[in-house]
């Protein structure tokens, strides 16, 4: 067995228009693997590509060329077992108002054609937390329940890849952390998942490795702590006692924005300068510094940076 979990080689899709012919390349030589038990973060703004790619991960759209691997099936020659080595948490919440998690759980599984005697339905219902309302309607479930109930589906033919479409989308700060311990317990399992969001503090939180394409194109691909080095500039902002904010303060490599006069912001990048010297800049200035607080660039400059978004 491989150590990748999926990779992508050369991936294209063209879109023809039906009336004026028009070509659109929603995916361009796209080229990336995913290992095994990572969490792997999959960015990018809206029209970037990754609806179209989450859609031929799951057979709904036919590539137009390029090879995809999952879990070692070729996705040319083994469609049906590729399908079987996913599974897809939607964005949106479609579940039968009037079945139980147990009963949609059991319809599930056999869409999938999981025997009976193969079946984990009780596990999986204790995987997320819903053993309590095994026998309830659906429609009886908060919020919360209901999207850990759709994790639940996407699990019952135990896929070793889970792939997680904007997840959290519309939900409270409470639901979302519930959520997101969910996940973490499933990846210890040993589960490899793959995760889309605009919430980019939580790719930056969660993932392992952080894929970013914009208009098809793959234009970032590192691990989540080196695309943040990427980010060099260091901003600083100063509580201060009575600063003249007609005053003008002027350093060579330093941007100084005075926003009031118990407030100062500065920038520069992170190797040009001693932070030391700066100090020294401002007490010679006589600039009388109450408070310090720092700001490290987040992965949303990088994404700004490598999008132009």
């Amino acid at each position: 067995m491989s150590k990748f979990a999926l990779t992508v080689e050369n991936l294209t899709k063209i879109y023809t228009g039906t009336k004026t012919k028009k070509q659109n390349k929603a995916l361009n030589d796209l080229t990336f693997s995913v290992k095994q038990g990572e969490v792997f973060g999959l960015l990018g703004p809206n029209g970037a590509g990754k609806t179209t790619f989450l859609s031929i991960l799951g057979g709904t759209v036919i590539k137009t060329s390029g090879k995809v691997n999952v879990w070692g099936f070729d996705l040319d020659q083994n469609p049906r077992q590729v399908r079987a080595s996913v599974g897809i948490v939607p964005q949106e919440v479609n579940l039968d108002a009037f079945f139980s998690p147990k009963k949609l759980l059991e319809l599930q599984a056999g869409l999938y054609g999981v025997a009976k005697r193969d079946r984990i339905t009780e596990l999986i219902l204790k995987m997320v937390a819903l053993e309590d309302k095994a026998n309830a309607y659906s429609r009886s479930l908060s919020g919360g329940m209901k999207r850990r109930l759709l994790i639940a589906k996407a699990m019952v033919h135990q896929p070793p890849i889970l792939v997680l479409d904007e997840p959290t989308a519309g939900v409270d700060v409470e639901l979302r952390n519930n959520l997101w311990e969910n996940v973490k317990e499933l990846n210890k399992e040993g589960v490899t998942v793959i995760l889309t969001t605009h919430y980019l503090f939580e790719a930056q939180e969660m993932c392992d490795r952080i894929a970013i394409i914009n208009k098809g194109n793959l234009v970032a691909l590192d691990t989540t702590q080196k695309l943040l080095e990427r980010i060099k500039t260091k901003k600083i902002n100063l509580k201060v006692k009575n600063f003249e904010p007609n005053k003008e303060l002027l350093m060579k490599n330093i941007k100084f924005k005075i926003n009031s006069k118990n407030s100062i912001s500065l920038s520069y990048e992170k190797n040009s300068l001693d932070f030391g010297e700066i100090i020294n800049y401002l007490n010679q200035n006589n600039v009388k510094i109450e408070d310090i607080s720092t700001e490290d660039g987040d992965l949303e400059d990088v994404f700004v940076q490598v999008t132009k978004h």
